[in-house]
């Protein structure tokens, strides 16, 4: 039955975010919940520029992401962005179960469909429902291993190893959406925009990928 949510919490679930007419979560969100977490979940639709989060609130939500983009980032000591996780699908915040407040920002990069389930129903299933904690310890696992692959990345030292590691590892048959653009893979890869235009542009012309379609694509060599 078709349901319109809403909430009003202080990162942005407000009037402008209710949910339209979601009959089910996502499959995968689905399977790792109980039922009752499943029950208390919200579903929404956010605009690309839109932030989810905030540094410095007290975390009310952990979030799902269906489909979109979203960006983790904080300032430096010299105030520039540092990104510390882009996510196409999957949770984000996992570190807010125990923490009293965001430690990043969160900026919707693409449009997107993103699920939050209340934190503090997390941390009470987690206590009473071993099969749950199972299954979450193993969605954690799948994190480390991709954080790993991240920190492999960018202890390269040349940008096309750390943008052909990439599109082996996060891209899919080949292809990666740039739903947010060079810019901003730019700043996932740990790079200089400009740098990453040359290396594209390079590779390009050497045969090794293409552009095309809102994607990177890699070719057979």
């Amino acid at each position: 039955m078709a349901q319109v949510l809403m909430h009003t919490v202080r990162h942005r679930y407000d009037r402008n975010h209710m949910a339209a007419s979601f009959t089910q979560l996502h499959q995968e969100l689905a399977e790792l919940l109980p039922a009752d977490l499943r029950a208390a979940c919200v579903t929404s639709r956010y605009a690309k520029g839109e932030q989810l989060f905030s540094a410095g609130q007290k975390p009310t939500y952990m979030f799902f992401i269906s489909s979109g983009e979203v960006l983790l980032e904080r300032l430096s000591r010299q105030g520039e962005a540092i990104v510390l996780q882009r996510t196409r699908h999957g949770i984000v915040s996992e570190a807010s179960l125990q923490s009293a407040r965001y430690h990043c920002d969160a900026k919707v990069i693409a449009s997107s469909e993103i699920t939050g389930v209340p934190i503090h129903r997390i941390a009470a299933a987690l206590a009473s429902d071993p099969a749950f904690s199972s299954r979450w310890i193993g969605m954690l696992n799948r994190e480390v291993k991709r954080l790993r692959l991240q920190c492999e990345r960018l202890s390269l030292h040349k940008v096309q190893d750390r943008l052909l590691h990439f599109l082996e590892t996060e891209g899919q048959q080949g292809k990666y959406p740039l739903s947010s653009g060079l810019k901003s893979l730019a700043g996932e890869l740990g790079v200089t925009h400009e740098a990453l235009y040359r290396c594209v542009s390079d590779l390009e012309k050497k045969g090794i990928l293409r552009r095309g379609d809102g994607y990177l694509i890699t070719l057979s060599r």
